[in-house]
């Protein structure tokens, strides 16, 4: 398709993503809510809805909703209760789904993005609580669809974006700081995998300059955040052709197939009508105090964006590296500790995105089985950033030396390595005077203007020094002798 006709259009794009709080039991039930189990072992009476069974709702999972809307900068409802969201599903044992409507807990909201012109904002509409329904497998038998209800009651928070997202890349972009976000602050683990986090996009397209909102389609069935890029991507396309080729948009909705990268209709979109909500009448409504929320408030970790700008504002990092920093919530703490331990950060930073970072990969480990003390790296890097230990000889000899040792401190098995760096200038000019008698031809052809030579008289120092000569010294004292 031509950018021209690509061009004529803006996309408006809402997302609804549904993340499982990471509660040990279900919404209303004392269940086991862990992801896995034989099908149908994490179920009771309750959650298979038999008659005369009545719901009583887990507090955690409130403050783990309550938890979620502070740091996305929502208005937290005081005054709640739950409805029934009426349509049918077999794997929904009720017939029904207790959902909040209009009353949901967090109201608006915003979170911050990077975008292709900088910082942006990605708007909510909502927060609400809702329970989950369970599974239907339709690949273990021709004939007959199974269902497990592990899954069912399993609390839900949907995050409801309002329609401001223009393209695939920012819709890309807030989904992955969503997904940091609900890790860092430990309510949702975000593993679009497993099902624990999941995304519907809500996809219309208009001309330019038109205020007026299109008819939506609603894509289903994205397993990742690429597969939600390349599902919007693929559903902006197709609307565009079919306007252009004078077809009408219909409101329904669809699945993305990942391995075409094309959608297909399930049903007719059903509007909030359709579910004909009403109170639930087994739960009482709730209310919380000030007191409450604030409590909530006081719990929450220092949150990404606010580290991120500490970083650079602050420390000086460039925005790559603090944004990598805090991508995962045990690096940023490692970095927290560090930082209050030396004032080098970017040394800092270099270690974390680097030798830590591949040490870590390697051992398939994340930051929290590190088993190295802030403190240990902190005079690792002090070693480096006075010149005892080049970085080179830190990294590849030290450090893995000091990761079968953690118990020694770097200094002193430096020492016993013999990696400490030779500092006495007395001591290398006597190597140096050495080399330069040696090479008689090189020192007439380095003073005639070869000066790519003192590479050479270097290396002949640190071979002399075993390596111990520190560098910089060594080419001081070079360039003195030699006349520069």
């Amino acid at each position: 398709m031509s950018a021209t006709i690509e061009d004529k259009y803006e996309a408006v794009i809402g997302l609804e993503v549904h993340a499982q709080l990471q509660t040990a039991s279900k919404l209303f039930v004392a269940d086991s809510a862990a992801f896995g189990g034989a099908p149908n072992t994490h179920i009771s009476p309750i959650t298979l809805a038999h008659p005369g069974t009545l719901p009583f709702m887990n507090k955690k999972a409130v403050e783990y909703a309550i938890r979620l809307g502070l740091s996305c900068h929502c208005e937290i409802e005081k005054e709640n209760y739950f409805a029934r969201k009426n349509y049918f599903y077999p794997d929904l044992p009720k017939g029904y789904q207790v959902s909040q409507h209009t009353a949901p807990i967090c109201i608006g909201g915003y979170v911050d993005i990077p975008t292709a012109a900088g910082t942006g904002k990605v708007h909510l509409n909502r927060i609400h609580l809702e329970e989950d329904a369970g599974k239907s497998i339709h690949d273990l038998d021709p004939a007959y669809t199974y269902v497990d209800y592990n899954r069912a009651g399993v609390p839900l928070v949907e995050i409801v974006t309002e329609p401001c997202i223009h393209n695939a890349e920012d819709a890309y972009s807030y989904l992955t700081e969503l997904r940091r976000l609900v890790r860092y602050i430990e309510v949702c683990d975000g593993n679009m995998e497993e099902g624990s986090m999941r995304c519907d996009a809500n996809i219309s397209i208009r001309p330019k300059g038109e205020t007026k909102l299109g008819t939506k389609v609603e894509v289903k069935n994205m397993n990742s955040i690429r597969n939600v890029k390349r599902a919007i991507e693929a559903e902006i396309s197709r609307q565009i052709q079919l306007v252009e080729s004078g077809g009408r948009i219909e409101q329904e909705t669809r699945s993305f197939d990942a391995s075409t990268g094309t959608s297909f209709p399930m049903r007719s979109k059903e509007e909030a009508n359709d579910y004909r909500y009403f109170p639930e009448p087994d739960l009482a409504p709730f209310n919380f105090t000030d007191a409450f929320i604030e409590e909530i408030r006081l719990q929450l970790p220092a949150l990404p964006n606010e580290l991120v700008e500490k970083y650079t504002t602050k420390l000086g990092l460039p925005g790559y590296d603090a944004r990598v920093i805090c991508d995962d919530k045990g690096t940023a703490l490692y970095f927290e500790s560090l930082t209050t331990l030396t004032p080098h950060y970017k040394a800092a930073s270099n270690w974390m995105l680097g030798p830590i970072k591949s040490y870590l990969n390697d051992k398939s480990i994340d930051m929290d089985s590190f088993p190295l003390p802030a403190q240990v790296m902190a005079d690792l890097i002090l070693l480096v950033q006075e010149g005892k230990l080049s970085f080179s000889a830190a990294s590849s000899k030290l450090f893995p030396a000091l990761l079968e040792a953690p118990a020694k401190s770097p200094l002193e098995l430096a020492t016993e390595m013999n990696l400490l760096q030779n500092t006495d200038s007395g001591s290398l000019e006597i190597i140096i005077d050495e080399v330069l008698s040696l090479f008689p031809g090189k020192v007439a052809a380095y003073k005639a203007g070869k000066k790519g030579l003192i590479g050479m008289f270097v290396g002949e120092v640190m071979k002399r020094s075993k390596g111990n000569a520190d560098p910089k010294l060594t080419n001081q004292l070079l360039a003195s002798k030699l006349g520069q």
